[in-house]
């Protein structure tokens, strides 16, 4: 059975909130995300403050969240109808964890071990045609804090 997963986003420009001159990049990744999760066969519903009150009125959940905790509430995140995050956006591997997809993620990209990863799952087999190209399952880089693995 497919999961189902509501974002009630704070008001934005936009339906993502990706657009104008100043990209947000964690909204770039998250939207990134979710078109990821909906390949995986997980329904995705993204709902704006400022284009779709009326929904956030019509879910109780969503209604009490912002009685209680106002516009810091957002996003709310529901899974099934029950809430998995409020007032943050979440990871790759969480939207995984909440939903059930198997995330490709998983001791690999997004992961905050430095490690080498060897998974089908989330390296390709390498052959002549991508050897060269693909840096996938390549030792790990550290990135200011981060620490990314180089199928990432």
């Amino acid at each position: 059975m497919s999961k189902t997963l509501a974002v009630y986003d704070p008001a934005m420009c936009c339906p993502t909130g990706v657009c104008g001159p100043d990209l947000d990049t964690q909204l770039v990744q998250f939207a990134s995300d979710l078109d990821w999760l909906s390949a995986q066969g997980v329904s995705v519903a993204r709902f704006n403050l400022a284009q779709e009150p009326g929904r956030f009125a019509s879910e109780p959940i969503v209604r009490d969240a912002l009685q209680h905790g106002g516009e810091a509430a957002l996003p709310l995140l529901l899974v099934d109808g029950r809430t998995v995050l409020s007032g943050a956006y979440p990871t790759r591997n969480q939207l995984a964890a909440w939903t059930g997809v198997k995330s490709a993620a998983a001791g690999c990209c997004g992961t905050s071990e430095p490690t080498v990863a060897q998974s089908a799952d989330c390296c390709p087999p390498k052959d002549k045609a991508t050897e060269e190209s693909s840096n996938c399952c390549e030792p790990t880089e550290t990135v200011s804090t981060e620490t990314r693995s180089g199928c990432c």
